[in-house]
């Protein structure tokens, strides 16, 4: 099954240390060759998206960024994997490197189920 990882976080005014790159490339490595990191990659600031949504009465409407939320999106990660658990697991792997390697840095990663054939 498969699952979406969505990165939110705010980036300390230093850049990634070199350590966490490297810790990053290496667990990357290491879930393709398991067979469970199917894509991954960074997204742009909201500064450069746009919002679009439909309300009741109001049509409907598109909002460019930047959007006021503290936290900004940074990245995805695509698994598929047996369970849930499993999906956590690379997740934790990845916000443990973040915790242990970036002083400062604090984000979060939803695990999301992309929704199949299995679901209906």
């Amino acid at each position: 099954m498969r699952h979406l990882v969505v990165l939110e976080a705010v980036q300390p005014a230093t850049p990634p240390p070199a350590e966490l790159m490297a810790g990053i490339m290496a667990l990357g490595e290491e879930a393709t060759r398991a067979g469970a990191l199917i894509d991954t990659a960074g997204l742009a600031p909201s500064l450069v998206g746009a919002k679009v949504t439909v309300g009741a009465g109001a049509g409907l409407q598109v909002t460019d960024g930047p959007f006021a939320e503290s936290k900004e999106m940074i990245s995805y990660a695509v698994y598929d994997t047996r369970t849930k658990e499993e999906a956590v697991e690379w997740t934790s792997r990845f916000m443990a490197l973040h915790r242990d390697l970036w002083p400062g840095w604090e984000g979060e990663a939803r695990v999301l189920k992309v929704m199949g054939p299995e679901d209906f």
